[in-house]
């Protein structure tokens, strides 16, 4: 369409210069009329314009059957009957009729309409060109690996579940799938928002589309085609972009009434001037076409969709996917919103948040250095928390593991135990410390450290907070949103995460079945809520919620029961997703008032109510300043950005 609308201005624009010149009131304007005048020249100039009508003013012709045939006239009814009626007149005048032609004035009409329509077009591709960019993130074909260890390329759709592809440095992964060998730092900032390259070693997994960096990798697919982790996203923006939205019904149904207006207005301007005002047909006939023109909603039939483009095609490239249009515009108006705690707000991994020395034979840092090198050798979640939380660790020997009570070994000549508080109460050793009674109020895990049979020092782990969580809850409370946690943990260990974030409420010992009731307790206070957990034990909540958001659901977009689906664990996508919610009403709000603003402002100037002051506006004027509409609607749109802190 865009290329049909390029094609059409162009050529009409050419074969509108001999209309202008062949035209008696440019002639007369610029003094040629006996150079330009000729026995004949207003059939010439009638042909001339035919073409420009039929075949320059087309998609207006056929757009007033399209919109009449399902009742919902509109922009095209009024830009067709408007040259309709222009072009009719002249012929009837060219052909006997007493008055004055109107042929330059329909063709410089037609040309204006069909360049507001290429630009408006070109507006609407430019807002899906992140849309066209993800389909083009995949590669056209992957080395597959065939049983005998050799390389084949084959084209994307051969590829099947387990295929084993090689991925050379700086190319496109050609599949979801698990790496197998290999490790490599791959950049999926087009997919996800998340600006560094993400390390990647065997058992990760890596997306489609994405880019590999400085090493060699092999990969197994595990989805292709529609199950793709791209391809969803790509059906999750289309259907965000086509699903209507309640601002969007708004400015139709004002697009609707406002061509009845124009219609009206036309009519009612015709009479005025005709029997009230006694001027003579063709000046009547001129104002009630301009009216008609200046009046066309372009810029308000275009207000709420470009928006709905350009923030869908936005937030999809920054990993936040809209899938509930309505659900989306609702996140403006959120006053609470409640978080699952655990792999939410937290990682849903133990780390080490305190270490206590009771004398001083040991800093803090080398007794968590002595533990960690007796936990290397174990599997237990809290001893490879120990673990993660040192850069380095010495070498151990005559490791054994105390069952149910912890672990033992010989670093650097001396015994190191890592050990459970029962393990103190069976060799009735009892440790006094302020300290320690603070973090047991807390919820946390301690274990102690003994060095030659004597307790050293106790180590403290909890659940880690994701370092974002604080800088995500303090920018929420600054939108005047109420932030609230979910959590099956003790209340002690709610409360210091609570604490840590500056939450202003948690629910505590709350079990799955029982998280849709909390919201349900939330929202009976008269507050719009948002729930934002995982996606799997939280879909009752999200359901039950104003607005469900699923975070981190990282390669499993298609998170049925959630409005909006944030690709990364990061709960500063929260908040940037409500400031997008925000600034896209916003900027509804200013291109409906724009569009409307504009015609209540422009009709009784195309009517002529300045006419006494020598001010008037020719239709190839009002379509000027009806495209200008358009256009400045079509920019205000593409100024839409998330916004980050």
């Amino acid at each position: 369409m865009v290329e049909d609308f390029r094609k059409r201005f162009w050529i009409s624009l050419i074969v509108t210069i001999p209309i202008l010149l062949l035209s008696p009131m440019v002639q007369r304007f610029l003094g040629l009329e006996e150079a330009l005048r000729f026995p004949g020249s207003q059939y010439i100039l009638f042909l001339l314009s035919s073409f420009v009508f039929f075949w320059g003013g087309w998609p207006f012709i056929k757009g007033i059957y399209d919109e009449m045939k399902v009742l919902t006239p509109g922009m095209m009814t009024l830009i067709a009957l408007a040259i309709s009626v222009a072009y009719f007149y002249s012929a009837a005048v060219v052909f006997g009729l007493k008055g004055k032609v109107f042929f330059w004035e329909l063709a410089t009409l037609i040309d204006i309409m069909l360049l507001g329509h290429w630009i408006e077009m070109k507006s609407v591709m430019g807002a899906s060109r992140a849309l066209e960019a993800l389909a083009r993130l995949m590669p056209s074909d992957a080395h597959k690996l065939q049983p005998d260890g050799s390389l084949v390329d084959v084209p994307l759709n051969e590829l099947n579940a387990q295929d084993r592809v090689l991925v050379k440095p700086g190319e496109k992964i050609p599949a979801d799938g698990r790496i197998i060998e290999g490790e490599s730092s791959v950049n999926e900032a087009m997919l996800t928002g998340e600006s560094k390259p993400v390390h990647k070693r065997i058992g990760d997994t890596v997306i489609g589309g994405s880019i590999n960096g400085e090493g060699s990798i092999v990969v197994e697919v595990e989805k292709t085609g529609k199950d793709s982790f791209l391809s969803q996203v790509i059906e999750l923006v289309k259907e965000a972009q086509e699903s209507k939205s309640k601002t969007q019904d708004l400015a139709n149904r004002a697009a609707f009434w406002l061509t009845i207006i124009a219609i009206a207005g036309g009519a009612i301007t015709l009479f005025i001037w005709l029997a009230i005002m006694e001027k003579d047909f063709a000046f009547a006939l001129e104002r009630t076409v301009t009216v008609m023109v200046i009046t066309c909603p372009h810029a308000l039939g275009l207000a709420v969709p470009l928006v709905v483009a350009v923030s869908t095609a936005i937030s999809a490239s920054n990993g936040l996917l809209i899938r509930n249009r309505a659900a989306f515009e609702a996140a403006r108006n959120i006053q609470a919103i409640i978080f699952d705690k655990t792999g939410t707000l937290t990682e849903g991994r133990f780390g080490v948040t305190d270490v206590v020395v009771f004398d001083n034979d040991y800093s803090e840092n080398e007794l968590l250095k002595l533990a960690a090198s007796v936990e290397t050798h174990s599997e237990h979640p809290i001893a490879q928390g120990v673990v993660n939380s040192v850069k380095d660790t010495y070498s151990v020997s005559d490791f054994k593991a105390i069952p149910g009570k912890g672990a033992t070994g010989v670093v650097e000549g001396h015994e190191v135990k890592v050990v459970s508080p029962g393990y103190l109460r069976e060799q009735n050793l009892e440790i006094k410390d302020g300290k320690l009674d603070e973090l047991a109020g807390q919820g946390k895990t301690v274990i102690f450290v003994m060095i030659d049979g004597a307790v050293k020092g106790a180590i403290a782990l909890a659940d880690i907070i994701r370092p974002e969580s604080k800088t995500a809850i303090a920018r929420l409370k600054r939108m005047g949103i109420k932030t609230m946690m979910l959590t099956g943990d003790n209340k002690q260990v709610a409360k210091w995460v609570s604490d840590q974030l500056g939450l202003d409420e948690f629910f505590a010992e709350v079990l799955p079945h029982e998280k849709a009731e909390k919201v349900k307790e939330v929202q009976s206070r008269g507050l719009t809520v948002a729930m934002t957990g995982d996606g799997v034990n939280d879909a009752p909540a999200l359901a039950q919620a104003d607005v469900g958001i699923a975070i981190g659901a990282g390669t499993d977009v298609a998170v049925e029961t959630a409005d909006i689906i944030l690709v990364r664990s990061n709960p500063m996508d929260v908040a940037a997703i409500i400031g997008l919610a925000k600034a896209t009403y916003k900027k509804m709000v200013q291109n409906l008032i724009w569009a409307t603003g504009y015609n209540s402002f422009a009709i009784p100037l195309a009517a002529g109510v300045l006419y006494n002051y020598g001010i008037l506006l020719s239709p190839a004027m009002g379509a000027v300043l009806m495209s200008l509409s358009t256009v400045i609607v079509a920019i205000n749109a593409r100024f839409l950005k998330v916004e980050k802190d």
